[in-house]
């Protein structure tokens, strides 16, 4: 098994969002995958997008623009907290050097009420890097990622239900 090196990686794309969101979820930082496909959830055992499908009765969103919609139409903004990181491949208990994104922008210009942070990863990340310069309080939910084993798509929706 060829051993993965860390190294600093930049955030490759942009948070999405517009004036009429009212929620936002964060993530960490982009997985392997998503760096790939340049978009959130990338890995397709990320249970992000069924899970939102399902708390919001549509289909699953397969492409970028489908997945775009279901969180426009929801009034949903989607961003992570690091802005760039030493990390190695897609492991959240890897990073380092983190430089966190600046919120200031996404608040000033949406209707943000909540902010969600999808795992304990980046909620932590969150409080230590941003919520001093922010002072907007984030709530933890758990983590979509497929190594979250721990949680089923029932148990996930039992507590991501609070963002509806």
């Amino acid at each position: 098994m060829k051993k993965e090196i860390e190294t600093l990686q930049v955030h490759p794309f942009l948070p999405i969002y517009d004036k009429d969101s009212q929620i936002l979820i964060l993530g960490t930082f982009p997985s392997v995958k998503s760096r790939e496909n340049l978009f959130y959830y990338g890995h397709p055992k990320n249970r992000f997008w069924p899970l939102l499908a399902e708390l919001f009765k549509e289909n699953i969103p397969l492409t970028i623009p489908e997945k775009k919609s279901i969180l426009r139409n929801h009034g949903i903004a989607l961003w992570d907290v690091i802005k760039s990181c030493d990390i190695t491949g897609s492991s959240d208990n890897s990073i380092k050097n983190v430089v966190a994104n600046d919120f200031q922008l996404i608040f000033k210009n949406t209707k943000i009420h909540s902010v969600y942070a999808n795992g304990a990863k980046a909620f932590d990340l969150y409080m230590k890097y941003a919520f001093s310069l922010t002072n907007v309080p984030i709530k933890k939910l758990p983590s979509t990622s497929p190594a979250n084993a721990a949680f089923s798509m029932e148990r996930l929706k039992e507590f991501w239900n609070e963002i509806l």
